[in-house]
C-alpha cells in the first residue's frame, strides 16, 4: 500500500546538492553524467520536483565565488537542456505543472549562502533572470548579509544589506530559505517577512539540540508566514548518539514537526550528501574519522525515498497527510509564490515588479 501511495504522490525534495557532483565533471559531460548517475536515482525514488542548490565551497571563496556560482547555474541549464525528455528547469508554478503533465521532473534553482553576491544585493535580480527562485543568505559562518547558525553566540541579526536582500527577494518572487541562518537571523526574518519563507533542510531542535535545527517557536514562525519546513535526513542532525540516527529517529522528527506546525507546512529536504561526496572526493587518502555516518541505512540517495513513505504510514500518519509531506505542500507553496513578483518597499527605494518583468530602475 505504501509503495502505491508513494508512486501516486508528488514527491518534492527541497535540497539535493547534486550540482556539486555534476560540475566536478568537464562541461561536455554535465548532461550525460546527470543522465547516467542522478536521473535514474531521482526516477527510482519517485521524485517529481527537485530543488537544486548552488553551494560554493571554501576553495572558491571569496574571489572565485561569483564565477563558480555562474558556472553551477550554467550547469543546471545545460543538464536540463541535455535531458529535455526527462527534466525541465522551472521558473514558476505553471512551469512545474507543465513539467509534471509531460511526465518530467521539475527542477528549481536555489542559492545556498549566496557568497557570489556578498553585499552586492543588486545582483539578486540578475540571478533571478538566470533562473534562481530560492535563496539562503548564510551557511555555517558569517557573510555580508547574515550570520550562519554556527555563529549563534554573536546574537547577530541581518545586516543592512541582508534586510535589503530580503526585500528584493520578496519583490521578485524569490523564496527566502532560513536553513543555516542563525537563531537571531531567523527571528529577524520572521519579523520582516511579508511573504512565505522556507526551511529547505532543517530538523527539530526539540529532538536534537544542534544549531542547524529549528526550535518549536521557529517552526511555528515559519508556518505562520505560510511557509514550509522541510526535514533534513543527515544523521548528525537527528540524534546525539550516532547509533540512534535511524529511519525511526528521522520519522520522530517528521512527527514532531507535524505536531508543531500541522499537516500543511511540512516537507522533505533530504540533503543526500553521501552520494555527492562519493562523486567528488578522491579515495586515495585516509580521511579524518567522523563519528556520524553520512546517511541512514537505505537512504544514501533519492532512490531510498519510498522508505520514508513506508515509515510514515507505519507510524499511523494518514494517507492525505503523507501526500502533503512527500511533496504536496512544497508544490502548493511553489505554485503560489515561485516567480510571482510584486512591489515591495526595501532599502532606499521601491523595487517594482510584476510577473514576467524586471525591477524598474
Amino acid at each position: 500500500m505504501s509503495l502505491e501511495l508513494h508512486r501516486t504522490s508528488v514527491v518534492a525534495d527541497a535540497h539535493n546538492d547534486l550540482l556539486i557532483a555534476v560540475t566536478a565533471r568537464p562541461p561536455k559531460r554535465w548532461a550525460s553524467f546527470f543522465r547516467e548517475r542522478w536521473l535514474p536515482q531521482l526516477q527510482e525514488g519517485g521524485v517529481n520536483l527537485q530543488v537544486l542548490p548552488v553551494f560554493i565551497g571554501d576553495a572558491y571563496r571569496p574571489e572565485g565565488a561569483l564565477r563558480e556560482t555562474l558556472r553551477m547555474i550554467e550547469c543546471a541549464h545545460v543538464l536540463a537542456e541535455g535531458n529535455q525528455d526527462s527534466v525541465r528547469l522551472c521558473l514558476d508554478g505553471d512551469d512545474i505543472d507543465a513539467a509534471h503533465a509531460a511526465g518530467k521532473i521539475a527542477l528549481v534553482l536555489a542559492l545556498e549562502s549566496a557568497p557570489g553576491v556578498d553585499a552586492s544585493v543588486e545582483l539578486f535580480p540578475t540571478l533571478f533572470r538566470l533562473g534562481v527562485r530560492v535563496a539562503s543568505l548564510a551557511h555555517w559562518r558569517r557573510t555580508a548579509l547574515a550570520d550562519g547558525s554556527g555563529e549563534d553566540a554573536t546574537g547577530s541579526r541581518l545586516t543592512e544589506a541582508g534586510v535589503e536582500a530580503l526585500g528584493i527577494m520578496e519583490s521578485l518572487g524569490m523564496i527566502y530559505d532560513v536553513s543555516h541562518l542563525s537563531a537571531s537571523g531567523v527571528r529577524h526574518v520572521l519579523e520582516l517577512a511579508t511573504r512565505p519563507v522556507m526551511a529547505t533542510h532543517s530538523s527539530a531542535r526539540a529532538l536534537r539540540d544542534h544549531h542547524r535545527n529549528l526550535t518549536d517557536d521557529q517552526l511555528r514562525g515559519i508556518a505562520a508566514t505560510g511557509g514550509t519546513v522541510c526535514v533534513n535526513f543527515l544523521p548528525e542532525f537527528l540524534a546525539e548518539d550516532p547509533a540512534d540516527a535511524t529511519l525511526h529517529r528521522l520519522t520522530d522528527h517528521f512527527l514532531h514537526v507535524l505536531d508543531v506546525v500541522g499537516p500543511d507546512h511540512i516537507g522533505i529536504g533530504a540533503d543526500f550528501i553521501e552520494e555527492v561526496d562519493h562523486d567528488t572526493m578522491p579515495r586515495c587518502c585516509e580521511e579524518e574519522p567522523y563519528a556520524y555516518p553520512w546517511s541512514l541505512p537505505g537512504l544514501s540517495g533519492p532512490r531510498g525515498l519510498p522508505l520514508v513513505t513506508d515509515a510514515l504510514v507505519g507510524r499511523g500518519v494518514p494517507e492525505e497527510t503523507v501526500r502533503k509531506i512527500l511533496g504536496g505542500n512544497v508544490l502548493e507553496l511553489f505554485r503560489k509564490e515561485l516567480g510571482r513578483g510584486r512591489a515591495v518597499q526595501c532599502g532606499g527605494g521601491e523595487w517594482r515588479r510584476t510577473s514576467g518583468t524586471t525591477p524598474a530602475d
